[in-house]
């Protein structure tokens, strides 16, 4: 055969696979979504994922958010200096915090802690057959195991991201004071100046996107997971490396959408 041939056949077959694939997340995404809005709803395990996916998750994002505020405010500092405009490190540190680091980082925190434990759940459900005996006992698992994951990452993550905020300015305010000699009213009070409604409601809907990404990633990948252990490690971490990947594509689309202007 042409080795021509045989590569542009090579590279067709991946690239068909590829859609493949982005083919079935999306109809698994428009099918959790239809299901998110139907009866019926089981409260009791969306308050359950409430406390799974948001009160256990607030430990590593609160501690990520304490020491990047914190190490943002240093970098800042070092980086103004050559200009003179130390004055600015209050309010770039909280912009750079509600803006961006807080929901990024708090995302790809709970995608590596939430994802895993998602698809690792539901995968291992999988193989031993749980969510065929849920299918006996007319019991849909899309409904049962995946919109209230679905749901309670998407109301948790904001809550998160609000929370690593405050959390990251208050490492920031401890470092500039306690360490670059800044006066601890003046820098709350540059903190508060400069920042705007946006930036604040900017970072709480990038956190509600995050979450949903997450949960969906956690859900498809455990749902779709192969048998085995091996499969439900295969699995997980694809969950992982996904939500991480669609995180950090998603934050550049919605700051573009968000302040391009």
């Amino acid at each position: 055969m042409n080795p021509i041939l045989a590569a542009l056949g090579a590279i067709g077959r991946s690239v068909a696979t590829g859609l493949g694939a982005v083919g079935r997340f999306v109809t698994f995404a428009a099918l959790a979504l239809s299901h998110l809005v139907r009866p019926p709803f089981y409260g009791r395990e969306l308050a359950l994922q409430l406390v799974q996916i948001g009160w256990l998750s607030l430990p590593v994002v609160g501690l990520t958010a304490l020491f990047t505020g914190g190490a943002l405010a240093l970098q800042i500092y070092a980086g103004s200096a050559r200009f003179n405009a130390e004055f600015a490190v209050p309010s770039i540190t909280a912009i750079g915090m509600v803006r961006e680091l807080g929901p990024v980082l708090g995302g790809l925190m709970v995608a590596a802690r939430v994802a895993s434990s998602i698809a690792a759940e539901i995968g291992t459900m999988k193989v031993s057959e749980q969510i065929d005996a849920l299918r006996t006992l007319a019991t849909d698992p899309m409904k049962y195991l995946v919109a209230p994951r679905i749901v309670a990452a998407t109301l948790a993550m904001p809550v998160l991201v609000a929370v690593g905020d405050a959390i990251g300015i208050l490492g920031g305010y401890s470092v500039g004071v306690n360490r670059l000699g800044f006066d601890g009213p003046t820098y709350l009070r540059n903190t508060m100046d400069f920042l705007e409604f946006w930036d604040v409601a900017s970072g709480l809907v990038k956190g509600a996107v995050f979450g949903f990404l997450v949960a969906l990633c956690g859900c498809y990948f455990g749902m779709h997971s192969g048998r085995g252990a091996q499969g439900v490690g295969e699995a997980t971490k694809t969950a992982v490396v996904l939500a991480s990947i669609l995180i950090l594509s998603a934050n550049y689309i919605l700051t573009e959408a968000f302040f391009s202007a």
